[in-house]
């Protein structure tokens, strides 16, 4: 979520529950990489755990086989062009198939990859909007990157042309960038959320959240039940409040939802404890540490070095206490402190019922937008209950979750080499498969070009 803004099936939110979803029930290794399910089925009955070199080594596989998803959309969208994937084409051509591509990849699993006309009419009418000039210009950069890398290799003073081969690699490209690309919308989508707390907590108003007007370029729709259910609203105080951290991280600011990921805001609070992380060193540390080092953090809305509250410093100390003298960094009190040390970066941890409704997929036949006037209406009467309201303490919670357990003393050299080899195959396998179009397109397009007359 930090690098791309994937929310890949599988390993969604956990929704801090007790019993949570195994790396093995991904749903992407569990269709293209069985034979590192079985690795790490194999980890779980032998209790072994995985070393730092296998979760980097797997994470690399599932970043290969998403973007391999990318291959059919890219067929698609040369189809859809009237372009042919055979042989060489013009950099105005490429343009056209990027642009379609950057459609079909933010359709989603709600694209139709069979349809020309209605693929033609849709990015016609998507043309028009005022976003559109943006989607051109960075698949435009992507084009101009994958120019320059080539620089040496090509004629400047003649116009550039592009195998399939080549538009498959800006594609790739393209993949790579694509979260924080879209994440500048997020930012302003955040900007003008901060714009409605006057308090700086990190809170809005119901009746200020649904009481934009219709001319604003962002009107929050989502329906109470939405909010209650994916953590954005606070209700602790006499006052509905919403979370603009869980609001943002919700997923109905997920785009371009496929079979196996979406792509959704990238999550600043990650940033904040990978930072945590290379500098402990350990999945504990004691509240001293923590206090000195946290001060000392900045994110997009706060400025370090600063003095926490002592509030805060004693709450740390609480959750030490609760926790045999050392404060657990992946346990939900933390990451509950960190939210209220960076209200506008780190979400509440909502204790939910079910993990899935922080998924995209749970709500996509579900509705979440109301109508105007239940807005406005709800609005007025959150407006009416807030004249009475009074600043109120911080409301801690007592419920810790820790997902992280000791694994056993076990080591295993021989599971971890199944667990590398199950990976280096899955990774083959993916570039095999490209290989073998690749090659049987060069196979055509030579049919193509020399085949002798009859």
């Amino acid at each position: 979520m930090k690098e791309h803004g994937w929310l890949i099936q599988g390993l969604d939110p956990h929704g801090n529950q007790a019993n949570v979803s195994e790396v093995h029930e991904v749903s992407i290794l569990r269709d293209k990489a069985p034979a590192l399910v079985e690795s790490l089925l194999e980890a779980r009955r032998s209790n072994h755990g995985l070393a730092l070199t296998d979760i980097v080594t797997m994470i690399a596989a599932l970043e290969r086989l998403i973007f391999d998803e990318s291959l059919a959309l890219l067929r698609a969208a040369y189809a859809f062009n009237d372009v042919s994937m055979f042989g060489e084409v013009e950099q105005s051509r490429v343009h056209d198939v990027l642009t379609s591509y950057l459609l079909l990849f933010q359709l989603g699993s709600k694209g139709n990859l069979s349809d020309a006309r209605l693929h033609r009419a849709l990015k016609a009418r998507v043309s028009r909007r005022d976003d559109w000039p943006t989607v051109v210009d960075f698949q435009k950069d992507a084009v101009m990157n994958f120019n320059y890398a080539k620089k040496d290799t090509s004629n400047p003073f003649v116009e550039p042309r592009y195998t399939f081969e080549d538009t498959l690699d800006i594609v790739e490209e393209l993949a790579h960038g694509y979260g924080k690309w879209q994440n500048m919308e997020c930012q302003q989508m955040k900007a003008d959320l901060m714009d409605l707390d006057a308090d700086g907590d990190g809170r809005i108003p119901l009746g200020k959240f649904y009481g934009r007007v219709d001319t604003t370029k962002y009107q929050f729709t989502e329906s109470m039940r939405y909010l209650q259910e994916v953590g954005a609203l606070d209700e602790t105080g006499t006052e509905k409040k919403v979370r603009i951290a869980n609001y943002l991280q919700g997923p109905s600011n997920c785009i371009a939802s496929s079979t196996y990921y979406s792509v959704c805001c990238l999550s600043e609070c990650e940033g904040v404890l990978n930072d945590l992380e290379v500098k402990i060193q350990a999945p504990t540390a004691e509240p001293m540490q923590l206090l000195r080092l946290v001060g000392n953090i900045s994110s997009s809305t706060v400025d370090a070095p600063r003095q926490l509250p002592l509030a805060m410093s004693e709450r740390l100390h609480k959750i030490a206490a609760q926790n045999g003298g050392e404060v657990p960094l992946h346990g939900r009190l933390f990451s509950e402190w960190l939210h209220f040390a960076f209200p506008n970066e780190c979400p509440y941890p909502h204790m939910v019922e079910e993990a899935k409704t922080l998924t995209p997929s749970h709500w996509m036949d579900k509705k979440v937008a109301l109508e105007p006037e239940r807005r406005y209406a709800l609005a007025s009467a959150a407006l009416e209950e807030s004249e009475s309201t009074t600043v109120a303490d911080i409301a801690w919670a007592s419920e810790e979750v820790l997902h992280v357990q000791e694994p056993q003393l076990i080591k295993s050299n021989i599971f971890r080499t199944m667990m590398q080899v199950a990976v280096l195959l899955t990774v083959m396998r993916a570039a095999a498969s490209n290989w073998k179009t690749l090659r049987s397109m060069g196979a055509d397009s030579m049919k193509k070009d020399y085949q002798l007359p009859l």
